[in-house]
């Protein structure tokens, strides 16, 4: 074993041959913990240069005695003058992004190890991105870290539980402003620009590291007695931004979550940034808190599904602050912990800030509703995902983590009570602070508070992948009910499930008529609830089983309450119980127990008395879902003029508000394929008519020549043409681009494919957003072939691109698909791939098993009447 002995070998999580491979593995992760603490880091970054960072760094720790090697990561291109206590260390020996640090060179105690280095900046795949702003020719540069690029850009100990001081000092072009996550402390000339020095912050872990540098344009709010908040976005784009009311909702958060929790928020200052070609909504790094850009400012009206958006982005990143940032997971296999609360607690700031916003609608239609698609399929996975190394970090990230999550944690806020359940996070917070913490201490902390045991609740919702089918038993005598009983079943069988009931507390309503309704708690025993009062009671017109929506489960409606909710959902007065009523009927329809070509009918029936913005967006989503995906061409072209001529009406229906009419022509532009819509979106592009009273603007101009190109209308090429010579924003490069990926031509779409893998300029952000195009729909049978070397490219994309994009290519490529040929496809890839990374194997199944409804709904022989048509 040369320089290594067994017992250094064992303590630094290293192999038998002195290696640790690639990524940051759980074993040397739990050894570093063992070996060191009280880590700082001292970062200095050159920024002058166009494509390197030249760095400096002093890491500073304590080691416990006799533990052997110590492994430093870095994965950059050069690192050099590497001293460890003053002794200099050859940096030859890394391998695989690692270097192990003597354990002769190290001591007991106080250590310091110091290096020079080099990092990428680049437009993609970068710890450091650059953005060329076209408009004005600027370059902004920010970093982005999250799960484990830490390592990419400086040398250090890259896991969430070494936790470190971090202070920045950075080297930027005079005219640039620099931001970092410590406060800033000052800064002064230097040869060809300046130098930014940051204080200290407190203990974060290293993904949480950031900063961000450009010619940016600032913006600050200072209260009186409270601390000062800024905003940083390109300046090109300053007209655009409403910044005051940005920063007063970020605050509004600070204040809410530093009450409802009880702990003053954890550090020293809050930067916000509006980064370019973000590839996330945002990031939640500690003092400089990075959101998308594009999605935060509004180049036309917002519509309310717009703002809430907006705003619960922000109430996400500002809730990490607490839960990710002050208490971090102990590893990533606890990534729900920190992702499920700020998206539960995000619903809270709106439901108390934003009353009028419905908040725990838009919780059931953008939250719950994803959760439970995912989490019915065969690739499901458990809320706690082991996880061997951070490598494969990346692939937890999906509709689990984030919208099962939160759904489990408002029914453990439900089951255990409000009074404990915030004691319960109080002491939760409180006792890690700056700290680490598992899925077992959160459940400890409330289950404490609460007087619960809930040991089971975690072994069934935290450790159990899977979500249960709950129906309804209705017994009913000479018009009385005679016993009311929920059933819940697994709603699918899974490899290795151990089974067993989900512990669950609902609230049940019985809906009336003739008197008032309701509405009764019940509580599974075992698989069933026994829903005491309801005996004796009246025949009600239906039963819903999960009112208020605290229960995590798909909620089936029985014969009876279907066929109430098909002639009366549009009486309902509340807006999260017609939603709810909404949903039921459309899990119906997946259930392959409802028609499609019924559920539109029923749409245009109702719509026109529906108010609700987010309501009205998703049974449109829904709507047009059934008309281009779930029915075949010959059985929804009969369909399509009254679904069109109903979205006419509805734009042009002046007693609607702006965002109800929007909604609708969004629908409009993505669904158009006759003479009648198609000759509006030409007259609203050419100025010959208005929307609202006013000529359209972008985006929207860009979606109807997207729209024009993927249906392969003669005039696209032109009007493409012309957008482009009339829109010569920054933004209008991306847009074209995205919508260039619609064209019906394989010459293009192969272009596209091969500059996603072969151009290193093009943004990941971009790539992204164009997958949607050139999958379109209607393109199935062009795209098929592209299907197979799709899913070939799903580890080479693991391994090299951001968090979300594998799991936004595979839903691209696999979801433009509905027919049984590219299923086939699908199937005989997984078959040729045994030895596929299971977190990619189990994002393809949930997107193959949609494909596999699609495909069950469309062939089914479904009855429809003339009145459906």
């Amino acid at each position: 074993m040369g320089l290594w002995t067994a017992a250094r070998t064992r303590a630094a999580g290293l192999s038998a041959e002195g290696t640790v491979g690639r990524g940051i593995s759980l074993d040397l992760a739990r050894a570093r913990a063992a070996q060191i603490s009280g880590v700082r880091y001292d970062l200095s970054f050159d920024l002058t240069a166009k494509d390197t960072a030249a760095g400096a760094v002093v890491i500073r720790f304590d080691r416990a005695g006799d533990s052997g090697d110590l492994v430093l990561d870095f994965r950059g291109p050069t690192l050099a003058d590497l001293m460890v206590n003053g002794r200099p260390l050859s940096a030859e020996g890394r391998v695989d992004g690692h270097l192990a640090l003597p354990a002769s060179l190290l001591k007991t105690g106080p250590n310091i190890v110091s290096a020079r280095f080099a990092t990428p900046i680049a437009a993609s795949g970068a710890a450091i991105i650059r953005y060329h702003d076209d408009k004005d020719g600027q370059t902004y540069l920010y970093t982005l870290l999250v799960p484990s690029d830490a390592n990419l850009l400086f040398p250090c100990f890259d896991q969430p539980d070494l936790k470190a001081y971090f202070r920045w000092t950075i080297t930027a072009p005079s005219g640039w402003t620099v931001i970092a996550n410590g406060p800033l402390d000052g800064q002064q000339p230097e040869t060809g620009g300046t130098r930014w020095r940051f204080a200290e912050t407190e203990p974060i872990s290293t993904y949480l590291a950031a900063f961000a540098a450009g010619p940016w344009t600032r913006w600050t709010s200072a209260p009186a007695g409270e601390r000062p908040i800024s905003l940083y976005a390109r300046a090109s784009r300053r007209a655009e931004v409403d910044a005051e009311a940005q920063i007063a909702t970020n605050r509004a958060a600070v204040r809410w979550l530093s009450d409802w929790f009880g702990i003053p928020f954890p550090f020293a200052k809050l930067d916000l940034l509006l980064a370019p070609a973000f590839p996330f909504g945002g990031m939640e790094h500690v003092g400089a808190v990075f959101y998308n850009e594009d999605r935060f400012i509004f180049r036309e009206p917002p519509t309310l599904p717009q703002r809430v958006g907006r705003d619960a982005t922000i109430y996400h990143e500002i809730s990490h602050q607490w839960f990710g940032d002050d208490v971090t997971m102990r590893w990533f296999d606890d990534l729900w912990l920190k992702e499920g609360f700020s998206t539960y607690m995000a619903a809270r700031i709106q439901a108390e800030l934003l009353p009028e916003s419905n908040a725990w609608t838009t919780f059931l239609l953008s939250t719950k509703t994803p959760a439970y698609r995912a989490d019915a399929t065969s690739g499901t996975q458990a809320l706690w995902q082991p996880l061997a190394n951070l490598e494969a970090a990346k692939s937890n990230y999906g509709p689990i983590v984030y919208n099962k999550a939160p759904a489990v944690i408002k029914q453990l806020a439900f089951l255990v009570g409000e009074a404990g359940f915030r004691r319960g996070l109080h002491r939760f917070l409180t006792d890690h602070a700056y700290g680490n913490a598992t899925w077992q201490d959160l459940l400890g902390a409330v289950g404490g508070a609460s007087g619960i045991d809930l040991t089971t609740f975690g072994k069934q919702y935290v450790l159990r992948a899977g979500l249960p089918r709950v129906e309804t038993q209705l017994r009913i005598a000479v018009g009385k009910i005679t016993s009311l009983t929920l059933v819940q079943q697994p709603v699918r069988a899974l490899p290795g499930d151990a089974g067993g009931a989900w512990p669950m507390k609902v609230r049940v309503r019985l809906g009336y008529h003739t008197r008032p309704d309701v509405v009764l708690d019940a509580a599974f025993d075992g698989k069933t609830a026994t829903v005491a009062g309801a005996a004796g009671l009246p025949v009600p017109d239906y039963v819903w089983p999960n009112d208020d929506d605290q229960g995590y489960g798909l909620f089936l409606p029985d014969d009876r309450t279907l066929t109430w909710i098909v002639a009366h959902v549009g009486t309902v007065k509340d807006p999260l119980l017609r939603a709810m009523l909404w949903s039921a009927v459309w899990d119906t329809v997946r259930d392959v127990r409802f028609a499609p070509a019924r559920y539109i009918a029923m749409l245009l029936d109702h719509l026109p008395a529906e108010t609700d913005e987010q309501i009205s967006r998703i049974i449109l989503s829904r709507g047009a879902a059934a008309l281009d995906v779930y029915l075949p061409d010959d059985a929804s072209a009969p369909l399509r003029t009254r679904w069109e001529q109903a979205l006419l009406a509805r734009i042009d229906d002046a007693t609607l508000g702006y965002g109800l009419r929007k909604d609708a022509l969004d629908r409009l532009i993505a669904t158009a394929r006759t003479p009648l819509a198609l000759g509006r979106l030409r007259d609203l592009l050419a100025g010959r008519t208005t929307f609202v009273g006013a000529a359209i603007r972008q985006p929207t101009r860009w979606a109807i020549v997207r729209r024009l190109i993927a249906i392969g209308a003669p005039d696209a090429t032109a009007l493409y043409a012309t957008e482009q010579r009339l829109d010569q924003s920054s933004e209008a490069v991306k847009d074209a681009f995205v919508a260039r990926a619609a064209t019906p031509d394989r010459a293009v779409k192969a272009a596209y494919f091969s500059r996603y893998f072969d151009d290193a300029t093009l943004n990941e952000a971009w790539a992204s957003e164009s997958l949607g195009a050139f999958n379109t729909i209607e393109q199935a049978e062009l795209t098929l072939p592209f299907l197979r070397p799709a899913l070939d490219r799903l580890e080479w994309i693991r391994q090299n691109r951001r968090i979300f994009f594998l799991p936004a290519w595979i839903d691209a490529f696999i979801g433009g698909q509905r027919d049984a040929a590219a299923l086939d496809v699908v199937d005989r890839f997984l078959e040729a791939q045994p030895t596929l990374p299971l977190d990619v194997r189990r994002k393809v199944l949930t997107a193959r098993d949609e494909l596999a409804l699609t495909v069950r709904i469309r062939t089914a022989a479904f009855t429809v009447s003339a009145a459906d048509i």
